[in-house]
């Protein structure tokens, strides 16, 4: 029974559509189901009444009586108001099982009829409640569903207050929300049934932002915009989406530089306290809102003498955080900085701009505020940009390069050197480094609209091509315009080719075009003395013949490694440095291959290429995935996904490689979510050279779930995908193995040996040794299949004794755990040990648990020999990311030195990790770390 007859829930309110709070959600939910209450609290616009009537829709169904109040500001002084609306409509339904005094003092309150008080007749009126609730719960469970409950009129909520306390074990359950900040939600909690559990609703992450702008139609907004407006929203969905809907009804965009428009409603709602404001402080709080960074110098540089007494009044007002162990002037929230400088006349901000033009002490912020303080072009405004553009580029910010150059573009003349538009561009390739490829391709296709110069077009041409990332189907009709705009010049000539070498693999999925395309636009561009696209282009190249298994692919790496060589290319996703590492992990060179990868992923993040830091970083998780390191490799699969998620870019890569990571060292069912995620997108973007890796990973997923069948399915598919790509090198994708094994498990043997021959066939060819041991390790399956028990053994022992040489952790104990299970197929004692000891050097959980499962399956005697789950696994759970990759590292015998280099950080940050470790696990040094690792207590 619903009481609430009228109410009806709105779709948007729908559990699955309770955008970034499925964690939160699932654990309320489960909360109600064990017959709990639930107190939602959090400061407003966070979503509490969203997620409150999600609750109440998924939870409150026709098998309880939903009893709903909702209470507002405007009416909190109505006593009894809330009460009114929670009996309203079922006082007659109890009236007549109340005593006397208590029905009276209950009907007097609801209909506000007769005399009866809570003061003149309080007890009654509090049994009351208490007996109606227990009436009403006699008969089915009963929810209580209660939002804003900081304008709850004081007398209801005493009341309810008094029949929570007692209500004991009667099915009374109330699921409420309440505006707070901090710890307010004490009083509230104290007010509420002892088994009541208080649920924060925190800020949402710049990720759930985007989904709930797009969810709610704000679909086009660039990625810098959405990150703008997480930013000013400091993560709260209602400011969020008023800021979204204020972009969308506003015919121009913010200048560069310039903070969002704020809706009047938001203005309101954070403002109200700035008429309480002198002047002057306003005047200043404003110079504040305008600064990058304000401190009181600042303030004091900018011509406010006053800053110190002025400031603390607007702290005083919560308009301001104070900040007593530094100088820095942040404001209470990022929205009110925004809300303040949107209210300000365009004269008093340009006032503001104007005094920070010369008191800020970075080139670039002066030349910043110079630009937003100046109307019209200027040649000198202009240049002043340019250079801090320069600047800011060469600093690693190519995101705040791409908006001074705007700014620059906007204030250069029309008839200026350079020209506004070749300022544009560069703006928008600074934009594509950033990762902000939306903005790149608005620039782009403005610039085109207008253009005429050769040079000029190709330039544009090339932004909206690199612009479309993986998806390069999606601007096929662009290569017949710049091919006729390039002409016969050798220097725009390569840069098409080398993106036709991009389309025939990415799109073509044919790897002898690509080649030959990144072959000429080499010859082209050394021909035009361009000697950063003839870089590119090499590494290309090489990239490509080394995926092919072609013989040149060492001598085209070192041409591509010859000086002179060019910054931008040497730490680029696509350059010569990415070529080197792509041959020497494929060759088994993991030791060089992670330094190697390491130092790229550190010099990205130092010239803030987003995009490359995306792809390296992956990089590094498959390093480490090789070397055995699941736990690290995981860690690091996760990060590169997020950053992924949140810039836009490598998606399906991301997705593809967490999945691997996810299936070695994580759990098995995200690792399918993640495979088939990987494969919808590679197929969305019809990317024939991801599509193949994305079903590998599914493959090997669901070999590790145990689904064979569907393993050779997916892999299957690989093999005829890769055999129409041309790719002959096994290590590329190292299916081939999980394939073998899996139609040995579906009764397929002799289909495995067949892959087994032909695969190795190309493994001596080209030396991969690691791939011939994967190889003999699924044949030594199919001699089992055969009935050759101890030829399969001998080839496994050495098997595993090649992994260990290698260094292929991972590779290593699954051919320890063949070993193991085909020992039990003989008669005597069997022993999981080794392969366990192997699995938990790894941290490799998901096969972990299959030796576990094995080991359950064989007697007693046996099964003894597997020990239980290990205590460091559940201890690095309960450790801080940081505290639980340091931790893992030590497990491998990394020294603080290495571990400092691998994750970033210092050696001193290191040392102060551990002792954070050691005192969280109970233990003394890394000696006991080693000893978790090996399934041993620390002594």
């Amino acid at each position: 029974m619903t009481v609430r007859r009228d109410f009806k829930e709105p779709a948007r309110c729908r559990p699955d559509l309770v955008i970034g709070r499925d964690e939160l959600f699932t654990s309320a939910h489960e909360q109600l189901t064990r017959g709990g209450s639930v107190l939602l609290h959090g400061p407003a616009g966070i979503g509490k009444s969203t997620v409150l009537r999600a609750l109440a829709a998924d939870y409150g169904d026709a098998a309880r009586t939903v009893l709903r109040c909702s209470a507002t500001e405007s009416e909190s002084h109505l006593p009894f108001l809330a009460l009114a609306d929670l009996f309203g409509l079922v006082l007659d339904e109890v009236a007549d099982k109340l005593p006397s005094a208590q029905r009276t003092a209950l009907e007097s309150a609801l209909t506000g009829r007769g005399e009866s008080t809570l003061q003149r007749d309080g007890l009654a009126l509090r049994l009351a409640v208490l007996s109606a609730l227990r009436a009403l719960a006699a008969t089915r469970p009963v929810l209580l569903v209660a939002d804003d409950m900081q304008w709850l009129d004081s007398a209801s909520a005493e009341l309810l207050g008094f029949a929570a306390r007692r209500l004991g074990d009667t099915p009374v359950q109330l699921l409420c929300a309440v505006r707070t900040e901090g710890q307010e939600y004490d009083r509230h909690l104290r007010a509420s049934p002892p088994d009541t559990l208080a649920v924060r609703l925190n800020p949402l992450s710049p990720a759930q932002v985007s989904t709930l702008l797009d969810h709610r139609g704000y679909t086009d907004l660039p990625r810098s915009t959405v990150r703008e407006i997480h930013r000013t929203s400091g993560g709260n969905p209602l400011f969020a989406l008023e800021l979204g809907r204020a972009l969308g009804e506003n015919p121009t965009p913010p200048r560069p530089g310039e903070p969002l428009p704020v809706p009047t409603s938001l203005r309101a709602l954070v403002l109200s306290r700035l008429d309480m404001l002198s002047d002057e402080a306003r005047r200043t709080l404003l110079v504040a809102s305008a600064g990058a960074r304000p401190t009181l110098a600042l303030l004091h540089a900018a011509g406010r003498e006053n800053a110190e007494a002025e400031t603390a009044q607007a702290a005083a007002l919560g308009l301001l955080a104070t900040e007593p162990e530094g100088p820095a002037v942040r404001f209470a929230h990022p929205l009110i900085s925004a809300a303040l400088y949107a209210e300000a006349p365009a004269q008093e901000r340009r006032a503001a701009h104007t005094a920070l033009s010369t008191a800020a002490s970075d080139p670039i912020e002066r030349a910043r505020h110079l630009a937003l303080s100046t109307t019209g072009t200027d040649p000198e405004v202009a240049a002043r940009l340019a250079e801090a553009a320069a600047l800011a580029r060469d600093r690693g910010a190519p995101s705040v390069a791409a908006s001074l150059g705007l700014l620059a573009a906007r204030h250069t003349p029309a008839d200026g050197g350079p020209a506004p538009d070749e300022r544009r561009l560069e703006a928008a390739e600074d934009a594509i480094i950033a990762g902000e490829v939306d903005l790149a391709r608005d620039i782009a296709h403005e610039v085109l609209t207008r253009a005429t110069a050769p040079a000029e077009r190709v330039r544009a041409w090339m932004v909206v091509i690199e612009a479309a990332g993986q998806a390069l189907g999606d601007v096929d009709a662009v290569y017949p315009q710049v091919l006729a705009d390039a002409g016969d010049d050798p220097v725009l000539l390569a840069q098409v080719h080398y993106q036709l070498a991009w389309r025939g693999l990415v799109v073509q999925g044919d790897f002898a075009e690509a080649r030959e395309q990144a072959a000429h636009a080499a010859e082209l561009a050394a021909r035009g003395g361009d000697r950063r696209n003839e870089l590119m282009a090499l590494a290309l190249q090489a990239s490509t013949e080394t995926l092919m298994g072609h013989p040149d692919a060492p001598a085209t790496i070192k041409r591509a490694l010859k000086e002179p060589q060019d910054p931008y290319v040497a730490c680029h996703h696509n350059g010569a440095g990415m070529a080197r590492f792509r041959w020497l992990l494929m060759s088994d060179q993991l030791p060089e291959a992670r330094s190697t990868i390491t130092a790229l992923l550190r010099e990205a993040r130092r010239r803030g290429m987003v995009e490359s830091e995306v792809h390296f970083q992956r990089f590094l998780a498959e390093t480490e995935l090789r070397s055995g390191h699941c736990g690290r490799a995981l860690d690091l699969a996760r990060e590169s996904l997020r950053l992924a998620r949140d810039s836009g870019i490598g998606l399906g890569a991301s997705a593809m490689l967490a999945s691997l990571a996810e299936a070695s060292g994580g759990e098995v069912g995200r690792a399918l979510e993640l495979a088939r995620e990987a494969t919808g997108r590679a197929e969305e973007d019809g990317d024939q050279m991801y599509l193949s890796r994305a079903l590998a990973a599914l493959g090997h997923a669901q070999s590790v779930a145990g689904d064979a069948s569907g393993a050779v399915a997916s892999l299957r598919r690989v093999r005829e995908l890769e055999v129409g790509l041309g790719i002959n090198d096994p290590a590329r994708g190292r299916w081939q193995g999980d394939l073998a094994e899996a139609l040995v498990r579906v009764g397929e043997p002799g289909e495995a040996q067949e892959l087994i021959d032909v695969t190795r066939a190309h493994a001596l060819r080209l030396g991969r040794e690691s791939i011939l041991a994967v190889l003999d390790r699924a044949e030594a399956l199919v001699r089992a299949a055969q009935g050759d028990q101890e030829g399969a053994l001998v080839r496994l022992t050495s098997v595993q004794d090649r992994f260990a040489k290698l260094g292929y952790g991972l590779e290593e104990a699954r051919a320890a755990f063949a070993m193991a299970r085909l020992r039990t197929r003989r008669p005597g004692p069997t022993s999981y040990d080794e392969a366990a000891r192997l699995f938990r050097r790894c941290r490799a959980l998901p096969w972990l648990r299959q030796v576990e499962a094995a080991a359950a399956e064989e007697p007693a005697a046996v099964s003894a020999a597997v020990p239980a789950p290990v205590p460091a696994f559940d201890a690095l759970e309960g450790l801080a990311s940081m505290e639980r990759q340091v931790a893992a590292l030590v497990m491998e015998g990394a020294t603080n030195r290495e571990i400092a280099a691998r994750l970033f950080i210092s050696v001193k940050t290191v040392e102060a990790t551990l002792t954070r470790v050691y005192r969280k696990l109970g233990i003394r040094s890394r000696v006991d770390i080693v000893r978790l690792a090996a399934g041993r207590h620390a002594q």
